[in-house]
């Protein structure tokens, strides 16, 4: 976690910021329970005059804004409208409607911050990078004495980040413990089940000031009412990788590796009696059980590793200053590998293939990996200290985007 500020902040990793510097706490609390930790401040990744300009200046479109009253979302047609001669896209935020309705006691909630502001965004690809599960950012804008939506749950970890002013939460613990992504608290009658458990004993009941955070595992509801003035948070949710997902990839590959499974049932068949599909079920189970016990744990990181690329994006790259950077390289030239590619090395036939994030590049069989290892060890490299064969290599993997200017 980089950050330009000078009280201390920027030498914390951003899990730290959040939990404080002893991991133990958070490490006993995750997924089961909640945590409260008195932070130092979070106005450097998001501040008012910060949403003002996301609200006016950036042009933003849905989804990437929600605006709700009293826990109902107001369809977007009430704050969008068409940008105008050249932009006359129909959906982008109004922002004199947006004030009408601030002003009348709606919630605005900033969506996807993680790829509209940059702060948000660095942030979030460091906490994802240490906890090792994907991570999303939306904000939350609440007016005096306001509540944006009531009890419920979500169906991924939360860290509630308190910006400005001060609100209140009332936690209680889950209806359903650990809920997966179609197991809303609206969806299968849990909606009166989360009125019900709502209206008991609260296992927390605190206002967050400035600087807290607040950690939730999924499935633990949860309603937050603005006090005094204008309340800002920023939650971020973790979008945990369970022993689900482990499952769904040793079923889709045992699927595969089972061919016998494709073949057709007697013609006749009853599918409906268990005595016509007993010698069947018996072929399946058998079948399955084999192929399972066949899935290697390295077959089912590789499926895994697959999701994680595709769960997030690596640090932005800037085109017009990497193309000037592959035109203009020297020996003065100081470049470094982009953050949160996830690099891996795939040996083949040809040469070292070099995969990840947005990467598939083949590299020479002459690659030296020793020098391979160095340009991706995270560190700045002027290329004259480099031996005299790297620079070949430093120009490919700049012009792949793997390498940037330092």
């Amino acid at each position: 976690m980089s950050s330009s500020d000078d009280d201390g902040r920027a030498s914390a990793s951003a899990l730290a910021r959040l939990v404080g510097a002893d991991p133990s706490a958070f490490e006993g609390a995750w997924g089961r329970t909640h945590l409260l930790h008195h932070g130092a401040g979070f106005e450097d990744l998001l501040d008012l005059p910060a949403v003002d300009e996301l609200l006016t200046t950036r042009g933003l479109r849905t989804p990437f804004l929600r605006v709700a009253k009293d826990g109902t979302p107001f369809d977007e047609r009430r704050f969008t409208s068409g940008g105008g001669v050249g932009a006359a896209i129909a959906d982008q935020l109004d922002d004199a409607r947006l004030t009408a309705l601030f002003a009348d006691g709606a919630t605005l909630v900033l969506q996807g911050l993680h790829r509209t502001w940059a702060p948000v965004a660095e942030f979030v690809r460091d906490l994802a990078a240490e906890l090792g599960h994907p991570v999303q950012a939306n904000a939350y804008i609440t007016p005096p004495q306001s509540q944006g939506f009531s009890a419920h749950y979500d169906v991924h970890d939360v860290f509630v980040l308190q910006l400005s002013g001060e609100k209140r939460w009332v936690i209680h613990d889950p209806v359903l413990r650990w809920p997966m992504r179609d197991e809303s608290w609206e969806k299968g009658g849990r909606r009166d089940l989360v009125a019900r458990a709502a209206e008991g004993e609260p296992a927390l009941d605190v206002v967050l000031v400035p600087g807290d955070c607040l950690y939730l595992p999924r499935g633990h509801l949860h309603a937050a009412t603005a006090l005094g003035g204008v309340s800002a948070h920023l939650t971020l949710g973790i979008h945990t990788w369970t022993r689900h997902h482990l499952a769904t990839d040793v079923m889709r590959q045992a699927l595969t590796r089972a061919s016998d499974l494709r073949a057709p049932l007697p013609a006749g068949v009853d599918v409906g009696d268990p005595t016509a599909i007993s010698q069947d079920a018996a072929a399946v189970r058998a079948a399955l059980l084999a192929a399972v016990e066949s899935i290697s744990d390295a077959d089912l990181a590789a499926a895994m590793g697959r999701r994680a690329d595709d769960s997030g994006r690596p640090a932005p790259v800037s085109p017009l200053a990497q193309a000037a950077a592959v035109r203009d390289l020297t020996a003065d030239s100081v470049v470094r590998v982009r953050a949160h590619l996830r690099l891996r090395h795939v040996p083949t036939g040809e040469g070292l293939r070099l995969v990840g994030r947005g990467v598939d590049v083949l590299l020479p069989e002459a690659t030296a990996p020793h020098v391979l290892d160095t340009l991706l060890d995270g560190a700045p490299h002027r290329v004259g200290d480099l031996p005299a064969a790297a620079s070949d290599l430093v120009t490919r993997l700049l012009a792949a985007a793997v390498l940037v200017p330092a």
